[in-house]
C-alpha cells in the first residue's frame, strides 16, 4: 500500500492519541490500516461471498436477498449497493443472452448491443443502486480523499454502467465516457490497494472492448484519451481470475468468451469447465463448455 509517509514524530503522536472520533482522524495510520482491514471490498465476507455464489448460479432473487440483508446491516458501506447493482446487471445480461458465445461471436451484437431494449424496471433498480453506491463512496472520500474502498466502489460502478450502456442501452458514447472514468478510478485504487484484483475486471473489459473496435474507431478515440488493447485486456481479466475475491467467476466468464472470439479454444474450454464444476446447478456454463468442445448441448441444458 502506497500510503503517505509520515514523520516519526507524527506517527508517535497519532499512535499515542485516543482518537475517539473516527471521522476526524482518517489520516491516522492505525485507523487507515484498520479501515482497510475491515473493508468488505478487501476482505472476504461470508454473506457477500454466498450472495455472489447465488448470483453466478443465476439464483438472482436469492442473491439480492443476501445483498439486501447485508446492506441493511451496513448502510454506510458502498460495496453493499455495488453488489445489489451487480445482481440487476448480471440478471439482465443473462436474460438478454449477453453472457454467451452466441452473443460474443456475433460481431454485430458484440460491438453494437442487444436486439430490442432491456427490461426498464430492472434497469431502473440497477441505476438506483449505482447512484446510492456513488453517494456513499463520495461520503467516504469527503473524510479521506484517498479512501480505497470508495475508489473500488466508483471503479466498479463506472465499469458496470459502461457495460450496461454498451451492450444493453446501446449508448456507445456514454459507454466510452464511463470506460474512461472507470480506468481513472481503477488507477487511483491500485495505487492505494495494489492487491485489489477485482478492479482489473473494469480495466480488462475496457481494454478488450475498445481493442476490438476497428482501427479507425480506435484512432479517433485516442484523441479523447481512450485507449484499448485486446491482449492487455485479457491479461487483466486473468489477474482477477488469479487473485480476485468476489468477481473471479465473472472474469472467467468474460475471458472464456473473449478466448472464443480470439480462437483460443483451449483457454475457453479450461475456464468453462471450471465454471461448470463450481456452479453445477447452472445450465449456462455447462452449455457453453459443450459449445466450446463442439459437442451437442444435452436437452436438460437448453433454456
Amino acid at each position: 500500500m502506497h500510503w503517505r509517509i509520515y514523520s516519526v514524530a507524527s506517527f508517535l503522536l497519532f499512535s499515542a492519541a485516543a482518537c475517539p472520533d473516527r471521522s476526524a482522524c482518517y489520516a491516522c495510520p492505525r485507523h487507515v490500516e484498520d479501515e482497510v482491514a475491515k473493508s468488505p471490498a478487501f476482505t472476504t465476507v461470508a454473506e457477500l461471498s454466498s450472495g455472489f455464489h447465488s448470483l453466478y448460479a443465476q439464483n438472482f432473487s436469492e442473491a439480492r436477498e443476501k445483498f439486501d440483508h447485508w446492506e441493511s446491516q451496513h448502510p454506510e458501506e458502498p460495496f453493499g449497493e455495488v453488489a445489489i447493482a451487480a445482481s440487476y446487471l448480471f440478471e439482465e445480461l443473462y436474460r438478454q443472452g449477453v453472457l454467451s458465445s452466441d452473443f460474443f461471436l456475433n460481431e454485430k451484437k458484440f460491438l453494437h448491443g442487444i436486439d430490442g431494449k432491456p427490461d426498464p424496471e430492472r434497469m431502473k433498480s440497477f441505476q438506483a443502486a449505482l447512484d446510492q453506491a456513488r453517494k456513499l463512496a463520495k461520503a467516504l472520500l469527503a473524510k479521506n480523499a484517498r479512501d480505497p474502498e470508495a475508489f473500488f466502489a466508483l471503479t466498479l460502478a463506472a465499469g458496470m454502467e459502461s457495460n450496461a450502456d454498451m451492450m444493453l442501452k446501446k449508448q456507445h458514447i456514454e459507454s466510452l465516457k464511463r470506460l474512461k472514468e472507470g480506468n481513472e478510478y481503477a488507477k487511483l485504487l491500485l495505487a492505494e490497494q495494489p492487491d485489489a484484483n477485482d478492479a482489473y475486471v473494469a480495466l480488462g473489459t475496457a481494454n478488450y472492448i475498445i481493442g476490438s473496435l476497428s482501427g479507425g474507431a480506435r484512432f479517433l478515440l485516442m484523441f479523447g484519451g481512450v485507449h484499448g488493447d485486446k491482449k492487455l485486456g485479457m491479461q487483466q481479466l486473468g489477474k482477477t481470475i488469479d487473485g480476485g475475491r468476489y468477481l473471479q467467476p465473472f472474469a472467467k466468464i468474460l475471458l472464456a468468451l473473449a478466448s472464443r472470439r480470439e480462437k483460443q479454444n483451449p483457454m475457453a474450454q479450461k475456464l468453462l469447465l471450471e465454471l461448470s464444476r463450481e456452479f453445477p446447478e447452472s445450465p449456462l456454463y455447462a452449455a457453453e463448455y459443450a459449445k466450446a468442445m463442439g459437442r451437442p448441448i444435452p436437452a436438460q441444458m437448453h433454456p
